[in-house]
């Protein structure tokens, strides 16, 4: 595999990432960094390509204009040309994301690096992803890290009015493109279950699959603080570091014996150190029992910095001279943050410390992790990620980050409790490398790349048990015209309007275009309106989108689907977990498959939020389509009409902008996904009233098939 990721705002180099240098070079270039490293060891790649943004600029480091950069023989980073060569912060660089993809393009070209996948980091990525994906005809996954919708409900919480958080933040571009990678990737990968319900609110929430997989730490770097042996210069170098580690935190301190409190965040305010502060200077017992350090990013003037960091810096100090912490409480200025984040938890658990994170709210927690690999014991804010990692981690204890007699209470018990910091320390060194190590992260990753690209093969002839002729037709396709059935193709109240116009055209079609049919019918009623109106088709899109045939032969199933919806998917489970709600009943043996469960339902007593409950984590895994609160559909998260579709274009090589999507009702919103060309029928519900604004939808005037042949002369496809 060749594996590309995007990673476009913010500064990358394969030595001393400039981290917490601003809010653009935080943890998420780390990350993925780290992970295009550890993908690159792992057998099954050939080749990892970091694609970035080149910069030439006086205020940074010559290092970001070099067009690719070696890293290991399997991989290395390309710097694209766009928006300039200045450095510029990711808010300035959205309009100017349509000629990344164009100059990657030539790059890909230049090259010859086709990839056979894709993997994009944060908002401006996924945008580029997107329409690489469709350009490339290649597969992609995306990683968030943040989302737009979220931060634009703290910024106008905040006092910001609409016009001034658009004009500062782009979120009307970011969050349209957070839900095209939605709608149009293979998968999302989270770090947690918590991470889901914050995409919940986007308009394309059921369309997506999410993976949950927890970042990875390299637990040689983060290894236990008791490990001291050294055997080369590299080691001997390692022991220098330790000492300076140790010398510049302690030339702030009048007792350097005593345990460390440590903090290591960036200067932001929602980290909530001062509060961390004020809980430290306000408790005289916890004074006496352990200083606190604090690296709070890096600095050399707090006046030249800028306006936020300088006021959250500025308040540590003062705070600092509030309650007269000098000689208890270290705030160093400076650390290398590539090589002695490490040794400097290791200081900290070597001292009987304890770490502390008390920030508002926490994504994931990856230095819950890190201090748990050294041995370092947590007090860890409650709100986010750390909920889910310290029940596995054991490593210490949760608090809610606004409650200053909570978080000292925690602390003191730790620190006063040999047995209980020796439990935690074990616990911590123990389950980082069980679960949070980058060699297992790697494992899982590769296994979803591999089933994605796998599934998306052409087969033979043989293989799908259809003609040699129709695959070959298939392999040549260049567009695919794909309907709904009732109400679309076909509305006998109607007269079945232009039926047999459209299957004159269909017979007499230009040479590349498939025909494919997708519907909620099972299979046996879909073959009977093949049958009865003598229709050829190439696809059979079936079942709510659970099945997908080549003819109407039951043996021409599309076995790779089937396999693909199997994930996370136990029919049995689902079925007893929902049995004690006795307002759904079970329908008839011919309107179930293995992956749909079809229920009748009590109007009166549906309740959505009441089926999440019963299935907790296994809630997104599946979709639940209800229709007029009778009738309750469950189906694995991949199963959709949409996801079919996309499906079909990655095996057969369509691109998405060449298929065109027909229908009358809300069951169909599901193909209209950008840059897909959509149908709406004149006798469409009001339901689909929404889309009409949308650019590559066409409204007919037409009713039902001669709406269909209306809207494919539009297209120019007549």
């Amino acid at each position: 595999m060749r594996i590309f990721i995007i990673n476009l705002h913010g500064l990358v180099k394969g030595s001393g990432l400039e981290i917490g240098r601003d809010a653009d070079n935080g943890g998420q270039t780390k990350y993925v960094f780290e992970l295009a490293e550890y993908l690159s060891q792992h057998d099954d790649v050939t080749h990892v390509h970091l694609f970035t943004r080149k910069i030439k600029d006086p205020e940074v480091s010559r290092e970001y204009g070099a067009t690719i950069e070696e890293i290991n023989p399997k991989f290395d980073i390309r710097r694209i040309e766009f928006g300039g060569f200045d450095y510029k912060m990711k808010e300035e660089l959205w309009v100017h994301l349509d000629e990344f993809v164009e100059n990657t393009l030539k790059h890909i070209d230049e090259y010859d690096i086709s990839p056979d996948w894709i993997h994009s980091h944060y908002g401006d990525a996924g945008y580029a992803a997107a329409r690489l994906s469709v350009r490339l005809n290649i597969p992609f996954a995306h990683t968030g890290h943040s989302l737009g919708l979220a931060k634009k409900q703290k910024m106008l919480a905040a006092g910001m009015t609409e016009e001034e958080a658009e004009n500062k933040f782009k979120f009307t571009q970011r969050i349209s493109a957070e839900e095209n990678a939605l709608a149009l990737s293979e998968f999302i990968v989270t770090s947690t279950y918590l991470e889901i319900a914050d995409w919940e609110h986007y308009n394309n929430y059921d369309k997506a699959q999410f993976h949950v997989q927890p970042p990875g730490i390299d637990v040689a770097k983060f290894s236990p603080y008791y490990i001291k042996a050294f055997k080369d210069d590299e080691d001997y170098l390692q022991l220098q570091r330790r000492y300076w580690v140790g010398q510049n935190i302690e030339k702030f301190l009048t007792n350097p014996n005593k345990p460390v409190i440590l903090a290591l965040s960036r200067p932001d305010r929602r980290k909530n150190l001062h509060f961390l502060i004020e809980a430290y200077g306000e408790d005289k017992e916890l004074q006496a029992l352990a200083n606190l350090a604090i690296f709070a990013g890096i600095r050399k003037d707090i006046n030249t910095m800028p306006n936020q960091e300088k006021e959250v810096l500025t308040e540590l100090l003062l705070l600092m001279d509030k309650y007269d912490l000098y000689g208890k409480m270290a705030i160093p200025k400076r650390h290398d943050i590539e090589n002695e984040v490490a040794l400097i938890y290791q200081y900290c658990a070597d001292k009987r410390g304890v770490f502390a994170n008390i920030c508002l709210h926490e994504n994931f927690g990856l230095t819950t992790i890190e201090a748990g690999g050294t041995g370092l014991p947590v007090v860890i804010t409650k709100n986010g990620g750390p909920s889910e990692i310290v029940p596995r981690m054991k490593n210490g204890l949760l608090v809610d980050p606004m409650d200053k007699a909570d978080i000292t209470r925690s602390i003191k018990k730790i620190l006063a409790n040999e047995e209980k910091w020796r439990r935690f320390s074990d616990n911590g060194i123990i389950n980082t490398k069980k679960h949070y190590s980058w060699d297992a992260h790697i494992e899982v990753y590769i296994s979803w790349v591999q089933e994605s690209i796998s599934r998306s093969e052409p087969k033979t002839a043989k293989e799908l048990n259809a003609p040699k002729e129709h695959i070959k037709h298939l392999k040549e396709s260049k567009s695919l015209i794909i309907t709904d059935i009732d109400g679309t193709l076909i509305a006998p109240e109607h007269g079945d309007p232009g039926i047999d116009d459209l299957k004159s055209y269909l017979q007499n079609r230009p040479k590349g275009i498939s025909f494919a049919l997708s519907s909620g019918r099972n299979f046996d009623l879909v073959k009977e309106v093949v049958d009865d109106y003598k229709l050829d088709v190439d696809f059979i899109v079936c079942s709510v989108g659970t099945q997908i045939y080549y003819d109407t032969d039951l043996n021409s199933k599309d076995e790779d689907w089937s396999a693909y919806l199997d994930f996370k998917w136990d029919r049995e489970k689902i079925v007893k977990a929902l049995k004690p709600l006795k307002w759904l009943e079970l329908q008839e043996e011919n309107a179930q498959n293995k992956h749909k469960i079809s229920y009748y339902c009590d109007p009166e007593k549906y309740n959505e939020e009441r089926i999440k409950n019963r299935l907790g984590n296994d809630w997104y895994h599946i979709n639940v389509i209800s229709s007029h609160n009778r009738f309750v559909d469950i189906l694995p998260k991949r199963a959709s009409k949409g996801n079919a579709i996309l499906y079909l274009c990655h095996k057969w090589g369509l691109q998405l902008n060449k298929v065109y999507a027909c229908g009358d009702s809300g069951n169909d919103m599901d193909m209209f996904r950008e840059p897909i060309n959509g149908i709406v029928v004149g006798n469409a519900s009001e339901e689909l009233s929404h889309l009409r604004t949308r650019k590559k939808l066409y409204v007919a005037k037409e009713f039902a098939a001669a709406g269909i042949l209306e809207g494919l002369e539009h297209f120019k496809l007549k």
